[in-house]
């Protein structure tokens, strides 16, 4: 590969910073927030006279006092830490789609009647926000080929544990839930589809893949039996392989009674190409905050599209959006319905991104996008294939789609620095550096870039670049590698702690415990 240009030089700011409940003082006011007039606490009466008394505290919570400065000083110290998708070339995240999110559609989600709508207002009152979810909801519809969407689940892993609901919801209805207890499923899905599974009472089968990297098409018909309650499988899985026989896939479970999921997380390399009816799924997923434009994240500006035929829309979580050619409602009215897995109809601002990002790109455009992202992948494939080190298993696959999961195995056995030391080192270049897979590692060392069409030839140059003087590095002073990173406020666990759940603290109340 020839260079491109000199990598650019990378020092982070380190900051000390000690955790929030540590700072501030007695007495410490961000606000001073002014007295009621008497005229008014005479009318009203006490505020706390509102809250039940079992609701109320014995004392008041242990929260830090600040002003205003400390806050800012605090966040800004750790927003400068931090490497984000605005600040650097986030091709490496794994299957975790990083694309630019266009500042239009920010700026839409922005305005107060976005930010100050409240999901408990009578619904006359946002008919303009259910226009939008309705509208949303087509458009998946027309990029799926299924019949209904719903976006209350907050991210992908929440829509294939709905999805995995609906699974008992179906089989429950005719009455061959405690028959129909197994799903299948593939060791190169996200692993969110065997645990939800799991999760929902179902056992897993897991097929593992055939020579060529496919799931294994005769260990499918043999797990198929009156027990399997449904498929459910990514495509392309996280090799970046597409089955192209996943229509037989479906049909295979189908003829045993099963239903089939289609998870389609990473969508990019699949819109305007194929969709998830004509190859025969009875239900699937997007992810708004990978495929479109929301920035990642699943726990808080997630959001997922899950879509169902026409046979399983009455198992759908309440509410659903619905239109009678005159004003927009939520239905409530669904005695079929799994009920609630998450709070109101969605994160709104995301559905609000999607619908935006959408609409500008219209269909040509996105066919377009997933064009682009699969040029990416495959021209940064062949970057990668040249550094010294790299491994990509299942090789007769040469074509792959919107990512490809490598290997640093041979980087391993060459320097014994694996994908954990070359993560850590990357961030010494100022590029992220969380671009691991998940475990299994059934592919030993692995990584998986995914150069989604935001980025630019120049970018995913500058990536390869990066990579390959890392591997340089490894090969002449492997304890460089080894000891990273050097200019990155990151560190090198110690992994003792990770496997010990007593040393585990989720909360600051369990770690001032233990």
């Amino acid at each position: 590969m020839k260079e491109i240009r000199k990598l650019r030089r990378f020092q982070a700011p380190v900051w000390s910073e000690p955790v929030v409940m540590e700072m501030g003082g007695p007495g410490e006011r961000g606000i001073l927030v002014p007295e009621s007039e008497d005229e008014i606490k005479a009318t009203v009466g006490e505020a706390e006279s509102y809250i039940p008394r079992q609701m109320r505290r014995q004392a008041p919570p242990k929260l830090p006092e600040l002003s205003q400065p400390q806050v800012l000083r605090h966040y800004l110290h750790l927003s400068q830490q931090n490497l984000g998708m605005e600040e650097n070339i986030e091709i490496g995240t794994g299957t975790a789609t990083m694309k630019y999110s266009p500042k239009v559609n920010e700026m839409l989600v922005r305005l107060p009647q976005v930010t100050e709508v409240h999901p408990l207002q009578n619904e006359q009152t946002i008919q303009g926000i259910l226009e939008i979810v309705y509208q949303l909801d087509m458009f998946l519809r027309e990029i799926s080929g299924l019949d209904r969407f719903t976006f209350q689940p907050s991210g992908g892993s929440l829509a294939t544990f709905t999805n995995a609901c609906l699974f008992r919801a179906y089989h429950g209805s005719r009455g061959e839930l405690p028959q129909r207890d197994e799903v299948i499923t593939t060791i190169f899905s996200h692993p969110c589809n065997a645990a939800t599974a799991r999760a929902a009472g179902f056992k897993v089968i897991t097929l593992m893949p055939d020579e060529n990297g496919y799931p294994d098409a005769e260990a499918l018909k043999s797990a198929c039996s009156e027990r399997t309650a449904g498929l459910m499988i990514t495509n392309p899985e996280d090799t970046g392989i597409f089955n192209p026989k996943v229509k037989t896939f479906t049909e295979t479970v189908h003829a045993v009674g099963g239903l089939c999921f289609y998870d389609q997380a990473n969508a990019n390399g699949l819109l305007g190409i194929t969709r998830a009816k004509e190859a025969g799924f009875d239900a699937c997923h997007f992810n708004l905050h990978k495929t479109f434009s929301s920035p990642h994240g699943s726990f808080g500006p997630g959001c997922a599209g899950y879509g169902v035929s026409e046979e399983l829309s009455k198992f759908l979580p309440v509410p659903v959006v619905t239109f009678d050619e005159e004003a927009y409602h939520l239905d409530y009215a669904r005695p079929h319905s799994i009920g609630r897995v998450r709070e109101f109809f969605g994160n709104i601002p995301a559905v609000v991104r999607a619908y935006a990002w959408i609409r500008s790109l219209g269909a040509e455009g996105l066919l377009e996008s997933s064009r682009v992202a699969v040029i990416n992948n495959n021209y940064l494939s062949k970057l990668l294939l040249e550094i010294p080190g790299v491994v990509r298993h299942y090789d007769e696959n040469e074509f792959r789609l919107e990512l490809t999961r490598f290997s640093w195995e041979k980087l391993k056995e060459d320097t014994g620095c694996g994908t954990d030391d070359v993560r850590r080192r990357m961030t010494d270049y100022g590029l992220q550096g969380h671009f691991m897979s998940h475990h299994p590692w059934i592919v030993p060392e692995p990584f998986t870039p995914e150069p989604c069409e935001t980025y630019s030839k120049e970018d995913i140059d500058y990536f390869a670049a990066v990579l390959k003087q890392i591997s340089h590095e490894a090969y002449t002073n492997p304890e460089l590698v080894r000891t990273a990173p050097h200019n990155a406020t990151t560190h090198k666990p110690d992994s003792a702690p990770l496997n010990d759940p007593k040393k585990w603290a989720m909360t600051w109340r369990a770690y001032v415990r233990k």
